[in-house]
C-alpha cells in the first residue's frame, strides 16, 4: 500500500535491492523469501521483538534522486504481487514526467505530493473511526489481520508486548486484543508461535503471581490454559481483557454483538497507539462505575470529572472529593467513603454562577435548585470550562416543559419504543386499564388498608413516631428529595429501620427510581394500556402466580391488590421482553406495592431488574447464579471450615438462590425481611451477602454437626423463620414457611436488628468494587456452565432422531454455534434478533443463514462436488428450511447431514433426488439444466424449438398449498392432508400432537410418495452426479456407469411419455411431425432458445470422460428401458405400442423441432432400479463415511489459514514442493 513518505537514512541495512531505475528502488527484507539463512532468522526475530512493520510488509519502494543521500519510503507490500503493481504504476505514470524536471528537489517534492494525494484519495472512503486512529495503530491492526487471517470486520482494541509461556519456555512477542479474539504472535530464531483464542471460549481469567509464572495472566478455556507475563502494565492489560471477556459473555447470554459508540467526542489530538475502540471501552468502564456509584439510569453518560471541595452546611466544613458531570446530573463523592454523597439532577437546577474567588475559597461555583437549596463547590481547576459544559447540558434539559406538567418534546423510553405521554394518566377516558382515579395510583396498599383502623398509641407506635421525627430532623438538616446530602448519618437511620410512612419515598430516592420516573412522566400509564389484553407466555405465567404472591397478607386477598400487581408485572413484561416475567418477581413486586403507588412500584421494579440485580430475572436467572458463586467464594474466605463441610453436603447452592432472588422475603417473616430491603436499597447487594454470611456464622456449630443436606436445610429454615422485628407496628402476618417448619420446641427468637448489626460488625468490610470483581470471575464460570448444559440438552433431545454418536453431535453443535456467533460480530444478512429466540427450546435457538450453511456443508458434507458444491449446499438449505425464513436451526442441520452420512442407499438417493425438485431446485437452475439435454443424445444439430419446463407449474402448485410453511418436503409438493390444515386453527394439545406426528412422517414415507421428476430436473441431477464423482479414485468407472444409467433413464422417460399419450388417445402415425399443443406458461415467461454456458460446460466435461453412447447398442438399450419401465411402474407396456408409435430418444431426428418434452417424467423408483444395475454406483452410495475427520479439519481450518498467512514465501514453497 502507499504510505506517507518518510526519510530513510540507511537504505541497504537489512534490505536487499531487487529492482532500480533513476528515481525508485524496490527492496526486499533480508530473510524473507528464499535462502534467508542465519541472517534471515536474526532479522525476523528483531522485527517481531521491536514490533517492526517489515514482518508484515517485507517489500518496499524507496524514492531517491541521483546526488541525494536521503531516501524516501513511499510504498510497502505484504506480497511480491502487491509491490509489483505499485512499481509498474510508478514506471507507467511517473517516470516520463520526472525526466522533464531539472531540479532534483522539485522531483522529490513532486513525488511526495503525488503519493500524499493518492493516500488522501484512498482515505476518503474509509470510516471516520479509522481516521481517528493513529498511523502506528492502523499499521498494527493490518499486521494482526495479516498474521491471523482476520477479516476487515475484526477490530483491534490494543496490543501489548509480553511473553507467552509455551511449556516452561517463555516466547517473547506481541498479544493482540481484538473485539472477539485474543491473539499472540512470536518469531524467535525461526520458531514461530501463533495463538488465537475466542473470547467466547474463555472460562477463566485470572491475574496471579507464582514462582513459575511471576505476575502473569492466566487465560483458561475448556481445553487448555495459557499464561502470559512480562507486561509493561499488567493492570491495564488485565482490565481490558476483563472488559472484552464480559462483552463476549453478554454476547453468549443475549446474543448482542459489540457496537462501537459513534457519539464519543473526538480527542483534541490523535493519541499514539490508542484506538478509538480503546477510548470507547475506557469510557464505558467509567460510565458503569459512575452509574453504579450514584444509582443512575443506563443511558447516563459521564462527560467528565474533576477534583474539588464541597461546603457542607451540616458539618460547617469543606469536604474534599470529586465532582462528576453527565448529560443529566451533577454528582459529588467525598474522598473519604460515606462522608458525603450528593446528586443534583439538572432538571432541578435553577442558577449556576461563578462566585468571587479568594485565598480562602479559590474558584468557587454556586449551584441553586428549585427547592431553594444552594451548593457551593470550590477549588475547581478549570471553572470556566466546567460552567460552559453545565450550561450546554442545561440548555438541552427540557425542565420547563416537565415542570408545567406537559408532555416532553423528546422523552422516549430507554429500552421500550412506546412514546411517553401525560394523558396516559387516563382521567376522563372510560375503558382504560389504568387511571389516576384508581386508589392504588395515589397510595400504597398498606395505607389503603390501614386508613380506617384506630390510631395505635402503644409503645411500638411511639417508637415509630420517634423514627419519623428522626427522619424529619434529618430532612431539615440535610435536605429532602433527590438533592439530599447522603452521609454516614443517613446510613445509621436506614439501619435502624425506615418508618412505614416514608418507606416508599426513600426506596425511590436511594434506588434511583425517582429520577427515572421523573424523566418519563406518563410512561407507565401508556405502557399499561399497550400491555393489557395481550396474551403471551409471560402473561399466562403472571396470571398463574398472582394468587401465590403473599397470599397471607390481606392486601392481596382482594381484587384491588391482585389487579394492581397484574398491571405492574404485565407492564414490565411488555417493557422488557428479554426478561418478561420470572418467578420471584411477583413476591418482590407485591412488597413494593404495599408501600408505593403503582407507578412507583413499576419504576422500583425497573431499578431492581435492570440495575441493582442485573440478570437476576432473565430466563436462566444468570445473575442469581453468579451471586450464588460469589457467596460460595466469600464463604470460603470468611468461614473456611464451614465452607468445606457445606460443600460436601451441597447446601450453599441450594439455599442461597432463594435468598438472593427474593431478598429473603420468601424465607423470613415479612416484617423482618422488609428491613433488609431497606438496607438493600441504600447499600446494594453487599448487604444481602453480609446478612447471608451472618446467618451461616450464627449457625456454624449446628451446621458442622450435620450429616446430610436435609438436616442443614432444616436448621437454616427454622433459624430464619424466627428472625423477628419487635418494633413493627403492623399486625402480625402468619409466615407460611414457618408454619411448615415449626417443631415441637420453637427455637429462640432472633432480633432482626441484632442480625443486621452483627453482619456489619463481622462482615462490614465487604466492598462493592470487590464484589463486582468476584462477579466477573463467576460470570465466566456460570455462563460457560450454562452453555455446556445447553449443549447436553440439545444432544439428548436430538440423539434419538439422529444416527450420529453423542460425541459427534456435541462437536457438530460446537461448530454450528460457532458459525452463529460469528454472524453476530462479523455481519450477516439477517439481524441477531431473527437468528436467536431465547423462548424456543435450546436446539432451535441458534440459527444460521444460507451462506454459513454453505461453509459448513463444504467442510462437513460427504458429497463434494467441486465448483458445484455451493449450488448443492444452496439446494439442501432450501430443502431443510421448512418455514422459508432463510434460516435453519441445529435440528434441521443435523437432519440433513444424518441422511448423507448414515442413511442407506435408498435414503441417500432419495435425498439427492429431492435436491433436484422444488423447493430445493429453483426455476432458474432447471432452465439452465434443460439446455444441457442434447449431450445425452446423438443429435448435435441446432434445435428449432425449445423444451418447456414444468418447474413453474410445480412451484405454482406448491404456493397454492396452505401447509407449505410447516409441512415436510413431500407435503410441500401438494401431498398434505387438507383436513389437518383446517384443524390447525385450533391451538390445542391435539394440534401439537399432530404436528409432532407430522415430524415423524418422513420416516414412514415410501418411495412411491416421492413426486415425479421432469427432464430439466433430471439433467440437473446428472450434472450433480458427474461433479460428485470427479475426485473419486474410481471416477472413470463411475462416469461410465452414470452415462449408461442416464441414457437408460432418458429412454424410459421417453417411453413413458409416449405410452401416456397412447393411453389418452390413439395417435396418428403421421402426426409425429405436427407440433404438439403447448402447455400453458406463466405470464412473461418465454422458453429458452439459446445455448447456455451450462450446456456447453456439461457437454465438454462429459465428452472428455468419453461417455457418448454408441449407436449399435441402442436396440439393446431400448429393450432394457422397456423391461425396466415394466418392472418399476404400476402398468405394463404392450410391445405393439412401442413398435408402432414410440420414437425413442436418440433414434430419430424428428423428435425435436416438432414435439415438446413437457410431458417427459420419471419416478424415483425408476432411478433407483436403474442405479442398482451398476455396481460402481451401488458401492459409491453404500460406502460408509466418517464425519470425525471432517470435523477435526473444520476446527483446524482457521488455524491452518492463519499459519499459511503468516508463513514466508520460502516456507510455502517448501510445503508445496
Amino acid at each position: 500500500m502507499w504510505i506517507s513518505p518518510e526519510e530513510v537514512l540507511l537504505a541497504n541495512a537489512l534490505w536487499v535491492s531487487e529492482r532500480a531505475n533513476p528515481f525508485f528502488i524496490l527492496q526486499r527484507r533480508k530473510g524473507h523469501g528464499k535462502g534467508g539463512g542465519i541472517t534471515g532468522l536474526l532479522v525476523g526475530t528483531l522485527d517481531v521483538v521491536l514490533d517492526s512493520s517489515a514482518r508484515v510488509a517485507p517489500y518496499r519502494i524507496l524514492h531517491q534522486t541521483g546526488d541525494s543521500q536521503i531516501y524516501w519510503s513511499i510504498a510497502c507490500g505484504s506480497s511480491r504481487k502487491e509491490i509489483t503493481e505499485h512499481w509498474e504504476w510508478l514506471e507507467a505514470n511517473l517516470l516520463q514526467t520526472l525526466s522533464i524536471f531539472d531540479n532534483e528537489e522539485d522531483i522529490t517534492t513532486f513525488v511526495r505530493g503525488k503519493i500524499q494525494g493518492i493516500i488522501a484519495e484512498e482515505n476518503k472512503s474509509k470510516q471516520q473511526a479509522e481516521d481517528e486512529d493513529s498511523g502506528k495503530f492502523r499499521e498494527a491492526e493490518l499486521k494482526m489481520r495479516k498474521l491471523f487471517g482476520m477479516p476487515d470486520e475484526e477490530k483491534l482494541v490494543n496490543y501489548y508486548s509480553c511473553s507467552y509461556w509455551k511449556g516452561r519456555v517463555p516466547r517473547q512477542g506481541w498479544v493482540y486484543l481484538s473485539v472477539n479474539h485474543l491473539c499472540f504472535y512470536s518469531f524467535l530464531l525461526g520458531k514461530e508461535v501463533t495463538l488465537v483464542v475466542q473470547w467466547t471460549d474463555v472460562t477463566q481469567l485470572e491475574k496471579n503471581a507464582t514462582l513459575l509464572f511471576p505476575e502473569s495472566i492466566r487465560v483458561s478455556t475448556r481445553d487448555t490454559e495459557h499464561f502470559f507475563s512480562m507486561f509493561l502494565n499488567i493492570n491495564d492489560t488485565f482490565k481490558l481483557m476483563e472488559q472484552l471477556a464480559n462483552i463476549a459473555m453478554r454476547q453468549l447470554l443475549d446474543n448482542e454483538g459489540f457496537a462501537a459508540d459513534r457519539s464519543l467526542p473526538k480527542p483534541c489530538k490523535t493519541l499514539k497507539n490508542v484506538s478509538a475502540l480503546k477510548r470507547d471501552l475506557d469510557a464505558r468502564a467509567k460510565n458503569e462505575r459512575y452509574r453504579a456509584m450514584f444509582r443512575l439510569t443506563q443511558d447516563e453518560r459521564l462527560d467528565g470529572h474533576t477534583d474539588c471541595t464541597l461546603w457542607t452546611p451540616f458539618a460547617k466544613m469543606h469536604v474534599i472529593g470529586q465532582m462528576f458531570v453527565s448529560n443529566n446530573y451533577i454528582c459529588f463523592a467525598s474522598r473519604e467513603e460515606d462522608l458525603c454523597h450528593l446528586i443534583i439532577p439538572l432538571r432541578e437546577v435553577s442558577i449556576v454562577e461563578k462566585a468571587d474567588s479568594s485565598s480562602v475559597l479559590p474558584s468557587p461555583l454556586s449551584i441553586s435548585t428549585k427547592n431553594k437549596m444552594t451548593f457551593l463547590f470550590a477549588n475547581l481547576k478549570d471553572r470556566d470550562f466546567l460552567v460552559q459544559r453545565i450550561s450546554d447540558f442545561l440548555q438541552r434539559t427540557p425542565d420547563r416543559v416537565w415542570s408545567e406538567g406537559k408532555e416532553p418534546s423528546d422523552s422516549p423510553s430507554p429500552t421500550f419504543p412506546f412514546p411517553s405521554s401525560s394523558p396516559a394518566s387516563g382521567e376522563g377516558f372510560p375503558g382504560r386499564h389504568y387511571s389516576t382515579t384508581l386508589p392504588t395510583a395515589t397510595q400504597g396498599l398498606l395505607s389503603l388498608f390501614h386508613k380506617d383502623e384506630p390510631e395505635d398509641l402503644g409503645p411500638k407506635a411511639t417508637k415509630e413516631k420517634m423514627k419519623e421525627e428522626s427522619w424529619n430532623i434529618h430532612f431539615f438538616e440535610f435536605g429532602r428529595g433527590v438533592c439530599m446530602y447522603r452521609t454516614s448519618k443517613t446510613r445509621e437511620l436506614v439501619l435502624n429501620g425506615i418508618p412505614e410512612n416514608l418507606r416508599g419515598e426513600l426506596w425511590l430516592l436511594f434506588s434511583g427510581a425517582q429520577n427515572e420516573m421523573a424523566a418519563h412522566p406518563g410512561y407507565y400509564g401508556e405502557l399499561v394500556e399497550q400491555a393489557m389484553g395481550r396474551c403471551t407466555l409471560a402473561t399466562e405465567e403472571i396470571e398463574r402466580d398472582l394468587h401465590r404472591s403473599m397470599p397471607e397478607h390481606h392486601a392481596f386477598q382482594n381484587e384491588m391488590g391482585i389487579a394492581a400487581l397484574r398491571r405492574v408485572l404485565t407492564a414490565y413484561a411488555c417493557r422488557n421482553p428479554g426478561i418478561g416475567y420470572c418467578q420471584a418477581m411477583n413476591i418482590v413486586t407485591s412488597v413494593l406495592l404495599l408501600y408505593c403507588t403503582e407507578e412507583q412500584a413499576f419504576w422500583l421494579l425497573v431499578a431492581l431488574c435492570e440495575r441493582m440485580l442485573p440478570d437476576y430475572y432473565n430466563t436462566r436467572v444468570v445473575g442469581a447464579l453468579v451471586d450464588q458463586g460469589v457467596f460460595e467464594e466469600l464463604t470460603r474466605e470468611c468461614l473456611p471450615l464451614l465452607y468445606e463441610h457445606m460443600q460436601e453436603l451441597g447446601v450453599i447452592s441450594t439455599i442461597s438462590l432463594s435468598w438472593f432472588l427474593t431478598l429473603f422475603l420468601s424465607v423470613m417473616p415479612f416484617d423482618s425481611a422488609v428491613l433488609l430491603v431497606d438496607c438493600f436499597f441504600y447499600e446494594g447487594i453487599k448487604v444481602i451477602f453480609q446478612v447471608s454470611l451472618a446467618v451461616l456464622h450464627a449457625n456454624m456449630d449446628q451446621l458442622l454437626a450435620c450429616n446430610d443436606e436435609g438436616e442443614a436445610m432444616t436448621i437454616l429454615g427454622r433459624y430464619l423463620d424466627n428472625v423477628v422485628n419487635k418494633q413493627t407496628v403492623s399486625p402480625p402476618i402468619p409466615h407460611l414457611h414457618a408454619l411448615l417448619t415449626s417443631g415441637d420446641e420453637p427455637p429462640p427468637e432472633i432480633d432482626v436488628f441484632e442480625l443486621i448489626k452483627a453482619s456489619y460488625e463481622k462482615f462490614g468490610s465487604l466492598r462493592a468494587d470487590v464484589i463486582e470483581q468476584m462477579r466477573f470471575k463467576q460470570r465466566l464460570k456460570v455462563i460457560q456452565s450454562l452453555e455446556d448444559t445447553a449443549k447436553r440438552s440439545v444432544v439428548r433431545a436430538i440423539m434419538t432422531d439422529s444416527a450420529f454418536s453423542i460425541e459427534e453431535l456435541e462437536e457438530l453443535y460446537v461448530l454450528f454455534k460457532a458459525k452463529h456467533i460469528m454472524s453476530c460480530y462479523w455481519g450477516a444478512s439477517t439481524s441477531v434478533v431473527e437468528r436467536h429466540d431465547p423462548s424456543l427450546p435450546y436446539l432451535e435457538q441458534y440459527r444460521i443463514d444460507m451462506g454459513q450453511f454453505g461453509q459448513l456443508f463444504g467442510a462437513l458434507g460427504p458429497w463434494g462436488c467441486g465448483m458445484h458444491t455451493p449450488a448443492l449446499a444452496t439446494r439442501l438449505f432450501r430443502l431443510l428450511d421448512h418455514n422459508k425464513d432463510g434460516l435453519i436451526n441445529f435440528k434441521e442441520f443435523v437432519t440433513g447431514l444424518s441422511g448423507m452420512y448414515h442413511g442407506d442407499m435408498t435414503e441417500k438417493l432419495k435425498l439427492l433426488y429431492k435436491l433436484h425438485l422444488p423447493p430445493a431446485l429453483c426455476p432458474e437452475e432447471a432452465e439452465s439444466a434443460l439446455e444441457a439435454t442434447q449431450f445425452f443424445t446423438d443429435d448435435n444439430s441446432p434445435q428449432d424449438s425449445p423444451f418447456l419446463s414444468d418447474v413453474d407449474f410445480l412451484l405454482q402448485e406448491v404456493t397454492s398449498g396452505e401447509g407449505e410453511k410447516t409441512a415436510e418436503p413431500a407435503d410441500a409438493l401438494g401431498n398434505g392432508n387438507p383436513e389437518d390444515k383446517k384443524e390447525e386453527k385450533v391451538k390445542d394439545y391435539k394440534y401439537y400432537l399432530r404436528m409432532w406426528a407430522k415430524e415423524k412422517e418422513p420416516k414412514k414415507e415410501t418411495i412411491k410418495d416421492v413426486p415425479r421428476m421432469n427432464q430439466e430436473q433430471f439433467i440437473e441431477l446428472c450434472k450433480t452426479l458427474y461433479n460428485m464423482f470427479s475426485e473419486d479414485p474410481l471416477e472413470q468407472e463411475l462416469y461410465h456407469a452414470i452415462a449408461t444409467v442416464a441414457s437408460l433413464l432418458l429412454r424410459i422417460g421417453e417411453v413413458g411419455k409416449r405410452f401416456t399419450n397412447n393411453g389418452a388417445k390413439k395417435p396418428d402415425p403421421h402426426a409425429a411431425s405436427c407440433p404438439a399443443p403447448e402447455p400453458p406458461q406463466p405470464d412473461g415467461e418465454e422458453p429458452a432458445q439459446e445455448e447456455s454456458p451450462g450446456q456447453a460446460q456439461v457437454c465438454r466435461a462429459l465428452a472428455e470422460a468419453q461417455l457418448d453412447i454408441p449407436l449399435p447398442d441402442e436396440e439393446a438399450k431400448d429393450d432394457t428401458s422397456v423391461s425396466s419401465y415394466s418392472m418399476v411402474s404400476a402398468g405394463s407396456l404392450q410391445c405393439e405400442d412401442i413398435a408402432d408409435d414410440t420414437v425413442l430418444i436418440g433414434c430419430s431426428d424428428q423428435r425435436r423441432g416438432s414435439t415438446l418434452d413437457g410431458d417427459w417424467s420419471i419416478t424415483f423408483e425408476q432411478i433407483l432400479a436403474s442405479l442398482l444395475t451398476e455396481p460402481p454406483l451401488v458401492d459409491y452410495f453404500e460406502k460408509k463415511q466418517d464425519i470425525r475427520g471432517r470435523m477435526a479439519a473444520c476446527k483446524a481450518q482457521r488455524a491452518v489459514e492463519r499459519q499459511v498467512s503468516s508463513s514466508s514465501e520460502h516456507e510455502l514453497s517448501l510445503l508445496s514442493g
